[in-house]
Formats: structure tokens, C-alpha cells, sequence
């Protein structure tokens, strides 16, 4: 089965020492292409430097709401600039966290906004992040979405109605190992019947969400760990795993305007 994991982080410190092992692994278990995700000025620049390096890999570029309060003019100029180069193929991940608060709401607000209208500039898909914005986020997003925009709402682990208003709004949604985990993910593999097959993409968010059954071996995810979220999915939605994996497949490269 070809897999793709639809986001992480390679350009996180924790594969400083064996980015090449990282790589290998994931080819070893089917995962053909991975799309390494910009949270900054910083990172941006070297997930597109990751992404030119090595064949399989492509990037994303925006600035997460955590940095939002570091965003500006200057930053996101550079930020369109970089999107030019051809590896890139989205915007993000962008969006409100109103949980840790580590940049004010008004800062998240407005740069959130902001880079909507830059990736919708450039027609590149957007990749969101959303937490605890108490229906902030839909607010912004429903005002702001234009009826080509595509885009992928990283990670979901919300409820019943935002899934539904996600899916009107014709996005796809982003599972990680949080399906694997027993507790955690209980009330997500009860709304994984709901989501159309056609809107499903797989994503590990590496190094972060180790999934349940690597979880025993180490703490740190990696880009070959995305296949034990596509066996679980599988599992809960009672469908075969090459067949799934190849909807998921076609739907990602969809996502991201790649040939499948």
C-alpha cells in the first residue's frame, strides 16, 4: 500500500541527529510521500529546505497561532515569496489556540486572517489548527472562505456539530494517532463512521501523538508510524486497509494538487 503522511514536522530538533534513518523508515513501511509542516518564519524556511532535499518530501509555510505575536508585514511577505518555490503545496498550519495562549487572541485573530488571504492570493490549500476557540475559529473561517478554497483541519479531535460545519464547508480532516490511543481517542473513533471516505487524510503531527502501539518503544513519532493510523482507521470503519489506504492516498495528493 502507498501511504502519505499529509503532516509533520521534520524540521523539528529531534531529528537533527538522524533525519536520513527517519526517511528510510518511512519508505521501509509504504509511506511514499510525507508534507512537512512550516509553524514560523524559521521553520518555514527550513521545512522547504527539507522538502528540496529529498524526493518524497514536500512542505507547507505559515505561521502557527503559538507564534502569531512574532507574525508581521515583513514575515509574511517573506512567507509568499517562499510559497513560489515548487515543493511547497499549502499554507500552514494556521488557525486559533486559545488553550496555552502563548500569543493574545487579538494577535492570533488577525494573523490568522491575514494568512487566509494570502494563501487564497496564491491558490494554495491551507492546512488548520484549532483549539479551544469556543466557535471562534468556524466564525472566522465561514466569514472568511471562499467557495475554491481547499484545506485540511490538521488533527481533528472536536465534536459532532464542528465535524458537520468542517465537512459543509468542504474541508477535509486530519487524523492522527490519537484514534490509536484507548482513552484519548474514544470519542473520535465514534465519529470516524461519519466522515466521508472521499475526506479522510492520515497525518502522524511528528514528532508529537505517538501512536498507541509504537508508543510502547518510544515517545517520539515518526513519519513510518502513519501506518498505524491507517490500520486503525480501518479497523473502526470495518474496511480493507489497501483499499482504504488507497482512497486515502488519492485524496491527499488531491488535497495537496499532486498527480496521484
Amino acid at each position: 500500500m502507498k501511504l502519505f503522511d499529509s503532516h509533520c514536522h521534520l524540521d523539528d530538533k529531534q531529528y537533527n541527529r538522524d533525519i536520513k534513518g527517519v526517511l528510510q523508515r518511512a519508505a521501509g513501511a509504504g509511506v511514499k510521500y510525507m508534507l512537512t509542516v512550516g509553524a514560523s518564519h524559521k521553520s518555514s524556511s527550513l521545512a522547504v529546505s527539507l522538502a528540496e532535499s529529498n524526493p518524497g518530501v514536500f512542505a507547507s509555510v505559515g505561521v502557527h497561532p503559538h507564534y502569531a505575536s512574532y507574525c508581521g508585514t515583513a514575515t509574511l511577505d517573506f512567507l509568499i515569496k517562499l510559497a513560489q518555490k515548487s515543493k511547497v503545496k499549502a499554507w500552514g498550519e494556521i488557525g486559533l489556540d486559545f488553550n496555552r495562549m502563548y500569543s493574545p487572541r487579538e494577535d492570533q485573530e488577525r494573523w490568522f486572517i491575514s494568512q487566509l488571504a494570502a494563501a487564497e492570493e496564491i491558490s494554495l490549500p491551507t492546512i488548520f489548527h484549532e483549539r479551544d476557540s469556543q466557535g471562534r475559529f468556524l466564525e472566522i473561517l465561514k466569514a472568511q472562505t471562499q467557495k475554491t478554497r481547499k484545506g485540511v483541519v490538521h488533527c481533528f479531535s472536536g465534536n459532532i456539530s464542528e465535524l458537520e460545519q468542517y465537512l459543509n464547508l468542504g474541508l477535509y480532516i486530519g487524523i492522527t494517532g490519537i484514534v490509536t490511543m484507548k482513552q484519548r481517542g474514544e470519542s473520535l473513533r465514534k465519529m470516524i463512521p461519519d466522515i466521508p471516505a472521499d475526506r479522510l487524510v492520515i497525518e502522524t503531527d511528528a514528532p508529537y501523538l505517538t501512536p498507541s502501539p509504537e508508543k510502547n518503544h518510544t515517545r517520539r513519532n515518526e513519519p513510518a508510524f502513519v501506518k498505524s493510523v491507517l490500520l486503525k482507521l480501518a479497523e473502526v470503519r470495518q474496511q480493507n486497509p489497501e483499499a482504504l489506504a488507497d482512497i486515502i492516498w488519492e485524496n491527499t495528493c488531491r488535497l495537496y494538487n499532486l498527480e496521484p
